[in-house]
C-alpha cells in the first residue's frame, strides 16, 4: 500500500498502527461481496480515521481504506467537493459523536 501525505497528517506513522498491518495488502483491493469482509477488518481499527482521511485527501481510486470502498469514497467526494481537509472534517465528526 502507498500512504499519501497531506498537510494535516504529514506523519504517516499511523499506518504502522493499523489493524491491517499484518494482513496481505492485496486483500484490500477486492471487488463485490469481498469488500464487505475487508471493511469489517477496519471496524475496530485504531487509525481508521487517519486511513480514511488519507484516502480522501489524496483521492485514492482503488481499494478499501478506512472502512470505505472506492465507490463510497467517490460518492462522498462528489457530495462534498468543497472539503479541503478530510482529516479536519472526520476528526470534528468524531469529537461531536463522543460529545467532546
Amino acid at each position: 500500500m502507498t500512504i499519501g501525505i497531506n498537510p494535516i497528517t504529514e506523519d504517516s506513522s499511523w499506518a504502522t498502527r493499523g489493524a491491517c498491518v499484518s494482513m496481505d495488502p492485496d486483500g484490500f483491493f477486492v471487488q463485490g461481496a469481498e469488500q464487505h469482509t475487508v471493511k469489517i477488518a477496519c471496524g475496530a481499527c485504531p487509525v481508521r480515521t487517519e486511513c480514511l482521511a488519507d484516502a480522501l485527501d489524496n483521492r485514492v481510486d482503488f481499494g478499501v481504506w478506512g472502512g470505505m470502498t472506492e465507490r463510497e469514497r467517490r460518492r462522498l467526494l462528489r457530495r462534498h467537493p468543497d472539503v479541503t481537509s478530510w482529516w479536519a472534517v472526520l476528526r470534528r465528526a468524531e469529537q461531536e459523536a463522543v460529545g467532546s
